[in-house]
């Protein structure tokens, strides 16, 4: 119980620091795409910041696994969290690290029970944007045959891509792009799901929340209709005996 205090104490600690060194993440990962120009000493502060957060979320994942009551059951259950430590040391998935930081913000955040739902969706939206942003920028720029040239035009692409419109005006030419692509669509289609299933969620419970209260309202208009009924039938049968009473001879 002490050991499961202190994980929890620390989580709630440690929220509000990840989450800024995430933004600092963010943007050490944005500046050498954003700025094509940037010196070797701004590049090299970017990777440093870069690999110090990833450094900082590794060790709060070691922190909470040895402050875990059953270490066993935590592996099994943050597994996600692992392989989002894990995977981004890897030189072929370095694109990832920024997914891999989103995701662990959001899976500390979802442990705070005063974020909603739709401020995680939310994020989740903004987060991905802009990392396919990002990522296709840097991997279509350079392309002999790419049309994603600025900022601008893989924002764009990115968001027509999250909602699966898919104008056609923007699109990746290299293998890499369009795995970054088809991951876009598919967080699309999986983000639309979850605004649509909260959504009917809500509506299904206001319906039935109106059903309780108009069948609460039936029952007590029933039980009111039912005493008035008891109360006309004894005012009846009291009429009655005293006519009675009045009938009789003294």
């Amino acid at each position: 119980m002490e050991r499961q205090s202190a994980q929890a104490r620390w989580e709630r600690r440690t929220q509000r620091p990840l989450l800024a060194l995430a933004v600092a993440f963010a943007v050490a990962y944005a500046v050498p795409i954003v700025d094509g120009s940037a010196n070797r000493s701004l590049t090299a502060l970017c990777t440093v910041t870069e690999w110090v957060v990833w450094g900082a979320f590794a060790v709060d994942y070691l922190v909470r696994l040895v402050l875990a009551p059953q270490r066993g059951e935590f592996m099994r259950t943050h597994w996600l969290d692992l392989c989002a430590v894990v995977l981004p040391v890897l030189q072929p998935l370095r694109l990832l690290r920024l997914v891999s930081t989103l995701l662990l913000v959001g899976r500390r955040a979802r442990m705070a029970s005063q974020i909603r739902l739709t401020t995680y969706v939310a994020g989740a939206v903004v987060g991905l944007l802009m990392f396919g942003s990002l990522a296709v920028l840097s991997v279509e720029r350079e392309s002999p045959r790419g049309n994603i040239r600025t900022l601008g035009d893989a924002v764009w692409w990115s968001f027509t891509t999250m909602t699966t419109v898919g104008y056609g005006d923007h699109a990746p030419t290299t293998g890499l792009g369009r795995m970054i692509a088809v991951g876009l669509m598919l967080s699309g289609i999986a983000l639309l799901g979850v605004v649509t299933a909260n959504i009917a969620a809500w509506f299904i419970a206001r319906f039935e929340k109106d059903d309780v209260e108009e069948r609460r309202q039936t029952e007590a208009i029933e039980t009111l209709t039912e005493e008035v009924r008891l109360l006309r039938a004894e005012v009846a049968a009291l009429t009655t005996r005293e006519r009675v009473g009045e009938e009789q001879p003294r």
